[in-house]
């Protein structure tokens, strides 16, 4: 039995990749809480002693690098890491430099996920290196997008060329998280 699960705080502002995420880390036996913006996390550091935040460098409100220099003073010891579905060489710089500790790119395996929040390296010929499958590319692309269109269907489908209701079948088939 353990007596002291490590406490993750969990922010990001696309609803189902926040809840899978969460569900696989509470299966390694993480304590997490979710946060949808950066007024939420904020709230829950000022409430919790977290040991790790994973934060979305998109968010509602606008630059996710705020909400890390915010956390950074609320939890100095914490490990915070930035989890991007728009990465680059000049975010991941602005990134660290406000306190985070490590910079993961989507799609990601829940191995690379709490390798970061442990600190811990993996070998690039590990298998959560491993290139993601077509299906989970396509779905974390279609979700952006909704997201993008603030979770207008008929406007991400737009945007997209697709039929809406295409759009919806596809965004409910819902790729593995390993």
């Amino acid at each position: 039995m353990e007596y002291f699960k490590r406490k993750l705080l969990l922010a990001d502002s696309d609803g189902v990749f926040r809840e899978k995420l969460a569900a696989a880390m509470r299966q390694r036996g993480y304590a997490t809480c979710e946060a949808a913006n950066a007024k939420q996390a904020v709230a829950l550091a000022l409430q919790h002693n977290f040991d790790a935040a994973l934060v979305d460098l998109m968010t509602p409100e606008g630059n996710g690098v705020s909400l890390i220099r915010r956390l950074r003073e609320l939890l100095p010891a914490a490990r915070l890491v930035v989890l991007t579905g728009y990465g680059s060489i000049a975010s991941a710089m602005s990134a660290v430099r406000c306190g985070a500790n490590d910079y993961l790119t989507k799609p990601l395996g829940v191995e690379r996920v709490e390798a970061a929040v442990r600190g811990m390296e993996i070998a690039e010929d590990d298998e959560s290196y491993a290139v993601p499958s077509l299906d989970r590319v396509e779905w974390e692309h279609l979700q952006r997008v909704l997201v993008d269109c603030r979770r207008n269907i008929s406007r991400a489908a737009r945007t997209l060329g697709i039929d809406r209701r295409t759009l919806q079948r596809k965004l409910a088939k819902v790729p593995y998280v390993q």
